[in-house]
């Protein structure tokens, strides 16, 4: 019999994951060494045992699954990386791909395409759910840069100019000059309606 295809599979809701695993050990050529409910955990468990494949949710604490797929992507290039999620965004999907990653998957297909995503994903093909990828290609480009991205981010969740420079040390002006370019390319109103608009977009 040849060998298990390895997989670590990152997710922040405990059920969720624990359903994810179960789903996937039922599968006889697939095996789940290792499950993270952050990010972070999630890199130093692929770090540790160096997995085939890494399936990962966007959105969670103290690293996103599109920042863990950049990392790995430079750190660990034999471990394919796999979105499940439940944004059906295509500007998440076209970040997923500029990240790195080789599978986008929503969390309401059947199970048994998680376990084919997988094995295709191992075998060095992309996964992509079809009518996300049709989406995609009509979709608005991500107007923000990556500063802009980070920057707006933390003010859409509510923190200071002042507290956002000293997260990033950069100056309270240098931080205003971003929040004022990332409002006027999305249209937007104010700092928090750019959060809103980006994140709707799936640009933050």
């Amino acid at each position: 019999m040849s060998q298990s295809i390895r997989v670590v599979l990152a997710e922040d809701q405990t059920m969720v994951l624990g359903a994810l695993s179960a789903l996937l050990e039922l599968e006889p050529d697939i095996s789940v060494v290792a499950q993270s409910a952050n990010g972070r955990d999630a890199l130093a468990a692929v770090t540790r045992l160096t997995p085939d494949v890494l399936v990962t949710d966007i959105e969670m604490p103290q690293m996103t699954g599109l920042e863990l797929a950049a990392s790995l992507r430079t750190s660990h290039p034999n471990t394919r990386t796999i979105i499940l999620t439940t944004f059906a965004r295509p500007g998440y999907l076209r970040r997923a791909m500029d990240a790195g990653a080789r599978g986008y998957l929503l969390k309401d297909r059947p199970a048994s395409e998680l376990a084919d995503a997988v094995r295709r994903v191992h075998r060095g093909l992309r996964v992509v759910d079809p009518d996300l990828a049709t989406e995609a290609w009509n979709a608005d480009l991500d107007p923000l840069t990556d500063r802009e991205r980070q920057i707006l981010q933390r003010a859409g969740d509510g923190r200071s100019s002042t507290e956002i420079a000293n997260e990033l040390h950069l100056s309270e002006g240098t931080v205003r000059n971003y929040l004022s370019e990332a409002i006027a390319k999305l249209g937007a109103s104010n700092r928090i309606d750019a959060a809103r608009i980006a994140r709707a977009k799936g640009w933050l």
